[in-house]
């Protein structure tokens, strides 16, 4: 098999992302899009959030609270508030950017969130400086003195100084994991 002369390769390299980058581009976007799409929706049916997001009625469909209450009143919500936006929304802003040439091909710089941005958005109701994402993950306390009542910030539950029961948070895998597998995903659209 014949090999094309360095000068034509070396001519073909500088041509080619230049002619190429708008058809590179669309087939890119397609992909991108098509993953950033499967990563919301995996997102939206994951069991934690679609409990956060049914409210304070909600019941435990997680587990991660043994069917005591549910999250969105164990985590001290007040009932108007939309936990799970600040996340929906760096999800559905993120975006790609041209970032330069290769041989013969085109790079772009995807500007997926990580999990700590994502926990610096999340912060508990009750206390600024933890996030209620990152405690779905590491363990969330006080399960034990959670009380079921028409009462308190999520207008479900309160919690009580006196512990009413036995039993611990279930910690569960969540936004490290989704973006974990993403990130991967995103790495391998070519």
């Amino acid at each position: 098999m014949a090999r094309l002369p360095r000068d034509v390769q070396a001519v073909l390299e500088k041509q080619a992302p230049k002619a190429l980058k708008r058809p590179f581009e669309k087939e890119f976007k397609k992909k991108f899009l098509k993953v950033k799409s499967d990563m919301i929706k995996e997102f939206l049916s994951h069991p934690i959030t679609m409990e956060i997001m049914a409210g304070p009625s909600s019941s435990n469909i997680s587990g991660t609270l043994g069917g005591v209450s549910n999250l969105f009143a164990f985590i001290g919500f007040d009932a108007s508030d939309k936990p799970i936006e600040p996340i929906l929304q760096m999800f559905e802003n993120m975006n790609y950017n041209y970032s330069g040439e290769a041989k013969i091909g085109v790079k772009y710089y995807i500007n997926i969130p990580e999990a700590a941005e994502i926990f610096k958005a999340t912060p508990m109701p009750w206390a600024s400086g933890r996030s209620w994402a990152r405690g779905i993950e590491t363990g969330i306390s006080g399960l034990g003195y959670l009380l079921r009542k028409e009462n308190g910030r999520s207008g479900k539950a309160i919690q009580t100084k006196r512990k009413v029961r036995s039993g611990r948070f279930q910690n569960t895998t969540y936004i490290s994991a989704l973006i974990n597998k993403y990130k991967k995903q995103f790495n391998n659209i070519k």
